[in-house]
């Protein structure tokens, strides 16, 4: 008994531990992925030692220590996503539906072929705008009945896992589709016109994940987020960025595209919103997001059902209150984070210079 638990120690100070190396090979940003899961494990294990550790033995402590710290450390990257938070975006009291804008962001995932399902859900909640990612031309074709209510539509059908669409009511200008890092990996940027004829710039992102499969390091999609996050600071515009980003809200990269972008989190003091994966309950993370500038506040965030993706949808309804907006704050960049952000820009050598900026 004594081992498993010093080798349960050992595991869950390992995974705590790598994740601080600003290494970004897959295998150390995957440890950011299942905070959650490492924080059950090491909540699990300090309830063990504490009732199976004999106090006499000189490890005793030294394990209870160490698994203590480790949990708060989970914690700490955890409880801004939970009600013991407070609300980093401001509930909205203005019900304009004129001032109002809603986003549904939904990985369909490419071989799903539950067409009808995203449809209903569009049908049902009635979107401004929706946003499709993993979608190619079978999708573009099923999603075509969607333009009867959504006339003002961009298209880039791909069977590379990296297909996007974007379906509004509301008008689109100074459209875009730009590969910023990898030529097979596409963002779009536009701009929407909001019923109130205030104009905002809006950025669709899904940029490739660190994994075995796919990109072996995390530099790509960290570059990425770098700068976009630097081109939003400085827009004149209000701002949204949403898509599944391949990264969760509570990752050091994550809080990095935050702290540079300036854009708010609406889940922060409200709730996590898994949206992945939809087949396991017990292996979800956030990895679908919406940030907005601090020009909303937010009527409604929610997860919606499965549409037979392994993403669920996420809709987030904002209303455009800058007066009200402007009171709120997130979290910003410190000199090492600029550091970091150059460096990783630098190693891609990409710049926020290569981000189209629609309506500037």
């Amino acid at each position: 008994m004594l081992a498993i638990l010093i080798a349960s120690t050992l595991f869950v100070l390992l995974v705590t531990l790598l994740p601080l190396l600003r290494l970004s090979h897959w295998v150390i940003r995957g440890m950011d992925f299942p905070r959650l899961q490492f924080t059950a494990v090491s909540s699990v294990l300090l309830v063990a030692q504490l009732l199976l550790l004999d106090d006499e033995w000189l490890i005793t402590p030294i394990l209870i220590v160490i698994t203590a710290l480790c949990l708060m450390w989970q914690l700490f990257w955890i409880l801004p996503y939970t009600f013991f938070w407070s609300k980093e975006v401001k509930t909205s009291i203005n019900h304009n539906t004129d001032n109002q804008i809603s986003v549904l962001t939904s990985n369909v995932l490419t071989t799903n072929r539950n067409s009808e399902a995203l449809i209903e859900l569009v049908k049902h909640h009635q979107p401004d705008v929706l946003v499709t990612l993993e979608s190619d031309k079978w999708w573009e074709e099923k999603l075509e009945v969607l333009e009867a209510e959504m006339p003002y539509t961009i298209k880039c059908p791909l069977d590379n896992l990296y297909g996007m669409h974007v379906f509004s009511r509301l008008p689109l200008d100074d459209q875009e589709i730009s590969y910023l890092v990898e030529d097979d990996v596409p963002s779009i940027h536009t701009t929407l016109e909001l019923r109130t004829g205030d104009k905002v710039r809006a950025l669709f992102l899904h940029p490739a994940p660190p994994s075995p499969t796919e990109n072996p390091e995390s530099i790509q999609r960290d570059a990425e987020l770098v700068i976009v996050a630097r081109s939003v600071a400085e827009s004149d515009l209000p701002v949204i960025v949403t898509g599944d980003l391949n990264d969760v809200a509570w990752s050091a990269t994550t809080r990095l595209f935050r702290k540079m972008s300036g854009l708010l989190d609406p889940r922060v003091g409200r709730g996590i919103f898994n949206t992945f994966h939809a087949d396991y309950p017990i292996v979800r993370w956030p990895l679908d997001h919406l940030f907005h500038s601090k020009h909303f506040t937010l009527q409604d965030i929610k997860r919606l059902p499965s549409i037979g993706s392994d993403h669920f949808p996420l809709l987030t309804r904002l209303s455009f209150t800058p007066s009200k907006g402007k009171e709120q704050t997130g979290i910003e960049a410190c000199v090492s984070d600029k550091e970091w952000a150059s460096e990783i820009a630098e190693k891609q050598q990409v710049s926020k210079s290569d981000v189209p900026t629609p309506g500037e």
